[in-house]
């Protein structure tokens, strides 16, 4: 069973407080409400939302760009959509420059409610889903940064100037991590094939490992980062 979207609805009218409650709630949401910005903080301060409604345009010492700037703040997941007037269009634009995911120019019907709100909670979960890809794509050991989408490597985030076959061996080490691989192995994931003897693949390896050492050691012939452990292979530290 779906868990129930948690709803903060944060206006300082009653009868809107009340239409978005019913409004949010026909279509499964758990709703609080504040009707004030120094209400909607107390409430932020001991609960976690997954969408909050908010009118830019409250009563108090507290207005609705604050209640904005405290929840970016405080739980940066939370998916907001304004509700403004048509008279604060350019207090509409400041909160759509603070990041907010959608936004309902007042009186609203339930339809327009509704239909803002699946395609704010829609738009933010495939946000979430293509950062989680990038992140799984994207190879990191100590220093170095694999991203394949660039074809890049990055050490301390600057980028290397690599040649595809010292990228393809780079890459192979920043995935293993701190595991050792052998030269085959090495060979293999930078040529796409197995030599025919160890001695021919240790020959290969170490030119490149050579030149590799000579883009990311401060000092090639004393290395830190890439490390040869004697009759076995490389790896790199962390």
């Amino acid at each position: 069973m779906k868990t129930p979207t948690h709803t903060l609805v944060v206006d300082d009218e009653e009868g809107i407080r009340f239409f978005l409650e019913e409004t949010l709630g026909r279509a499964g949401h758990t709703v609080a409400k504040a009707a004030s910005g120094e209400e909607a903080l107390e409430r932020l301060r001991e609960d976690r939302f997954d969408l909050m409604m908010l009118d830019l345009k409250l009563g108090g010492r507290v207005d609705g760009l604050k209640v904005l700037e405290a929840v970016k703040w405080r739980w940066p997941e939370t998916v907001v959509v304004i509700l403004t007037a048509h008279g604060s269009l350019e207090s509409a634009m400041a909160a759509i420059r603070e990041g907010v995911d959608g936004y309902l120019l007042k009186p609203v019907e339930p339809d327009e409610v509704r239909r803002a709100v699946g395609e704010a909670m829609e738009r933010r979960e495939r946000e979430a889903e293509l950062q989680q890809t990038r992140e799984e794509k994207s190879l990191a050991h100590g220093p170095f940064r694999v991203d394949p989408a660039k074809h890049e490597i990055a050490m301390d985030g600057e980028p290397l100037d690599l040649t595809p076959h010292e990228f393809k061996l780079m890459s192979h080490l920043v995935g293993s991590g701190p595991k050792v691989s052998s030269p085959r192995e090495l060979v293999e994931a930078m040529q796409g094939f197995q030599p025919d003897s160890l001695h021919e693949a240790r020959q290969i390896v170490k030119w490149y490992i050579h030149r590799l050492r000579r883009k990311v050691e401060p000092d090639p012939s004393d290395p830190r980062h890439i490390l040869n452990l004697r009759g076995i292979g490389y790896r790199l530290s962390g």
